[in-house]
């Protein structure tokens, strides 16, 4: 579920660790497991956001796991926030769980890997377009929803 393999069979992983904060766009091929601070956008295969973890930007990995806080817009198949999870932002997925305790304040909307595709170009258009001319679209209103 979570590695990509080399040609030689080995599982590629990346580790963010606490100590580490990045300022930037990352992109990863495999797995990559977070500990510290993003100040932008991340995409990858697989991800794990660890519970002291902080991510501002959007979030795209075919499966996602937040334990930690972030501040943005998630894309993934199957996306899972645990007990620690703290989100801001629209969730966009075809699987989408909650544990008793995370806190999700934004939209979740239910995609499946076509339209999520599709969406994703639209988006990453509209953020190109806006970025050139140094305008940004409001942000949408949302509920908070704390999960009982």
């Amino acid at each position: 579920m979570f590695g990509s393999s080399t040609g030689n069979g080995e599982s590629e992983e990346t580790l963010i660790a606490a100590s580490l904060k990045i300022e930037g766009k990352v992109i990863a091929d495999g797995f990559v497991r977070v500990h510290g601070k993003i100040n932008g956008d991340l995409q990858c295969t697989a991800l794990v956001i660890g519970p002291n973890a902080e991510i501002t930007g959007s979030v795209s990995a075919d499966s996602v796991v937040v334990d930690g806080r972030v501040e943005g817009p998630i894309r993934g198949d199957d996306v899972v926030l645990k007990s620690q999870a703290h989100v801001l932002g629209d969730i966009y997925h075809t699987s989408l769980s909650m544990e008793k305790g995370a806190v999700f304040d934004g939209r979740s909307k239910m995609v499946d890997k076509e339209k999520k595709a599709a969406l994703e170009k639209k988006t990453n258009g509209k953020t190109e377009a806006a970025a050139a001319t140094g305008t940004a679209a409001p942000a949408p209103q949302a509920k908070t929803t704390k999960a009982a």
